[in-house]
């Protein structure tokens, strides 16, 4: 349901996202050996708790639990070994608090696992591809889902990506997407919809996506966006680390609201909840400055 300013609400079982008053921000919470930032940081539950946990109390409106990796070059990681990773961390995190969950797989078998230990999002970086369940079982449990863009998978995605029409052909991609989830049974108001910025793109791909990911809005279907600390803002600034990518984490989180995101899925959370906010702010007043001048008229 479109809310003010092309905002949303989106409802499943037990949840309530409102999109039409600003920005949320989505917490990342890898429990993993290797992910990219933070791989090994979280990898015991009680960490990865004690971490969700505090991206709450930092404001973050949901927290996004994974146990495998998607870095550039990653290989795949067993469905037993991932349910031993995450669903300790969804069923202590569900208990402490009543924020939304997001379980970051591809798998349908973690995440109906997920969604029964109190997760209630699916975050899924295939769009449903590479497991023939998974839209079935979003379609059975009612829950949201991220269908995010990306060619190829993880192993290969990086290897020499090649585009006519980056956001063209990004768009074309989701809106299949959403119709193919919405023909396996899924609500269109349950899907969100993320570009995959750095899945399968190059550093001048993802500058592109930022700079015109407005013409999403097309999809009619609220954007979310994750440019937390990856390595085309190292490129760009000639970081190595990915923890000195704070400030470019910061100007791309205000650019994607200003291009129209509706989720900001970050590492660094109380910062980047500061910088959507004010962005939102900016943007706000802009289109209530433009209406005017249209009533003027």
């Amino acid at each position: 349901m479109a809310g003010e300013f092309g905002g949303y609400v989106i409802e499943g079982p037990g949840l309530k996202l409102d999109l039409s008053g600003g920005p949320l921000i989505m917490g990342v919470l890898n429990v993993t050996p290797d992910s990219f930032s933070d791989g090994g940081e979280y990898l015991e539950s009680s960490s990865a708790v004690t971490r969700g946990l505090a991206m709450m109390a930092e404001g973050a409106d949901i927290i996004d639990v994974g146990g495998e990796s998607t870095r550039p070059g990653s290989g795949a990681v067993g469905v037993a070994e991932q349910i031993e990773r995450v669903i300790p961390v969804v069923e202590e995190l569900a208990s402490r608090s009543d924020k939304p969950i997001s379980i970051d797989t591809s798998s349908s078998e973690v995440a109906r696992r997920a969604l029964a230990a109190g997760a209630s999002i699916v975050n899924d970086v295939s769009a449903g591809r590479a497991d023939e369940g998974m839209l079935e079982l979003l379609a059975e449990a009612g829950c949201p889902v991220v269908l995010m863009h990306m060619l190829g998978t993880p192993a290969n995605m990086q290897l020499e990506p090649s585009y006519e029409d980056v956001v063209g052909e990004i768009t074309a991609f989701l809106a299949r997407a959403v119709d193919r989830a919405m023909a396996a049974g899924v609500h269109r108001d349950r899907v969100i919809i993320d570009p995959g910025i750095g899945f399968g793109k190059t550093v001048s791909h993802n500058l592109e996506i930022l700079c015109k990911l407005g013409e999403l809005g097309c999809l009619t279907r609220p954007i979310l966006v994750g440019t937390s600390r990856k390595s085309f803002i190292g490129r760009v600034l000639g970081l190595e680390s990915p923890g000195e990518r704070i400030w470019g984490t910061a100007a791309t989180v205000a650019l994607a609201v200003a291009g129209g995101a509706h989720i900001l899925r970050v590492h660094d959370v109380a910062q980047m909840g500061q910088v959507a906010k004010m962005a939102y702010a900016v943007r706000l007043g802009q289109k209530r400055e433009n209406i005017k001048k249209q009533s003027a008229k």
